[in-house]
């Protein structure tokens, strides 16, 4: 059989693929939740893996011919426990929020309760929000962030736990700048009789290196993305204690899906092996140095960030205080014609639609794989706060997008 490229078999999709290539060559990826991974990992997830079906775990399939997909299942599970120091590891979740649908599976009945943090002040859908499975599926209540101060009052999550007796309580946020105190949301959790899930989705990779602090080995569960800080194949993870083992394996496989995606995990598989190695230590280091310095230059520009800066890979700004008329959706349509990509936010005591929204939230994971450090992020700073004040005018633009493109030029991404 001959293969033709996608070029030559589907120039419409071939058009798209190169439109996207050049679209993150030229603009700045300030998403929190996104990256750029490797060509290494984007091999392993354009690989032959994507023919295999792999029913069941590595030595315990449903079909034959899984020698080199249990080798790639087991290396990505045993890297994984060697980043985070877990015991158990589950390296099979679609994504992120499918990893929180095993944990629920497997520790939970319908209509069990969860506590997590509000969506509107940094948590997430799959945290409890109505129009998602966990919502639909689950009795849902939320704690909310001191409107004050923008961080998590646990000693009144303490006292919401005591009143409504959930089944888990939920930690690790969305949008949440500030440093998670597992252990005292654990200690909560075990005074009320529930489960402690942390969601690390978006710090995984700062967990990893130390440069947030752990849940693993103190929450009962701890779930993630995969290809956020941790910069590997796109998808989710679960990690427990041995006791829950075979009660998350069997929600995963057959409670919630079928056949796993081979080529994401090996993805994973070779996104934890570069996680390893002390160029990666130097680099979620970076993150946060970036982040702080993203949050101090939009600050002395006179913008408000919730909770008054960051200890992570995020900022998130608060427009009401300093400009009243302007949405974050605003900001973002003017930030992405000039090449400037990040996302309109929710905010602590948010009175707009979240479609529309009264802040932005900006990441700095994508920048500093392109080899952004503080000067450079300043300088972008210097950009979003000159958007903001002007998002309508087509001087500031120019002037905008001509510093976004040398950005992009001194930073060159997939050459």
């Amino acid at each position: 059989m001959e293969y033709d490229t996608v070029r030559e078999t589907d120039p419409a999709v071939a058009d798209a693929l190169a439109g996207e290539l050049e679209r993150q060559q030229e603009t700045l990826a300030m998403i929190a939740s996104e990256n750029h991974v490797s060509p290494a990992v984007l091999e392993a997830q354009g690989s032959v893996l994507t023919n295999k079906y792999a029913e069941g775990y590595p030595d315990a399939r449903y079909y034959g011919g899984c020698e080199y997909v249990d080798d790639v299942e087991q290396l990505a599970i045993d890297r994984a426990k060697s980043l985070w120091g877990a015991e158990y590891v589950n390296v099979q979740p679609h994504s992120g929020s499918q990893a929180n649908m095993g944990v629920y599976l497997a520790m939970l009945d319908p209509g069990d309760k969860i506590l997590s943090l509000d969506l509107t002040h940094g948590g997430h859908l799959s945290h409890g929000h109505p129009k998602n499975f966990a919502g639909q599926l689950y009795t849902v209540e939320q704690y909310e962030v001191n409107p004050e101060t923008g961080r998590i009052d646990y000693d009144a999550l303490a006292e919401h736990a005591s009143e409504f007796e959930p089944d888990v309580i939920v930690s690790g946020y969305s949008a949440y700048p500030r440093t998670v105190d597992f252990e005292r949301i654990q200690e909560i959790a075990s005074d009320v009789g529930s489960y402690h899930l942390a969601d690390i989705a978006h710090i995984t990779g700062l967990v990893a290196t130390g440069d947030h602090p752990s849940p693993v080995g103190i929450a009962d569960f701890v779930t993630g993305s995969t290809h956020k800080t941790i910069r590997a194949g796109r998808g989710g993870i679960i990690m427990s204690s041995e006791e829950h083992g075979d009660a998350i394996d069997s929600a995963v496989i057959p409670g919630m899906q079928g056949g796993p995606l081979m080529h994401n995990i090996a993805g994973k598989a070779v996104g934890f092996g570069e996680a390893l190695t002390p160029a990666f230590e130097e680099y979620a280091a970076q993150v946060v140095d970036n982040a702080s310095a993203l949050a101090d230059r939009l600050q002395e520009h006179g913008l408000h960030l919730v909770s008054g800066g960051t200890d992570t890979h995020l900022v998130l700004v608060d427009l009401r205080e300093s400009h009243p008329d302007t949405t974050g959706k605003d900001v973002e349509k003017a930030l992405e014609a000039v090449g400037i990509v990040l996302n309109a936010n929710t905010v602590p005591g948010e009175t707009r639609s979240p479609f529309v929204a009264s802040g932005i939230r900006a990441g700095t994971p994508a920048l500093t794989t392109r080899g952004f450090e503080e000067p450079a992020i300043e300088t972008v700073a210097d950009c979003i706060a000159k958007i903001v004040d002007a998002p309508g005018d087509a001087a500031v633009h120019a002037e905008v997008a001509d510093t976004v493109e040398t950005l992009c030029a001194e930073h060159p991404l997939y050459e």
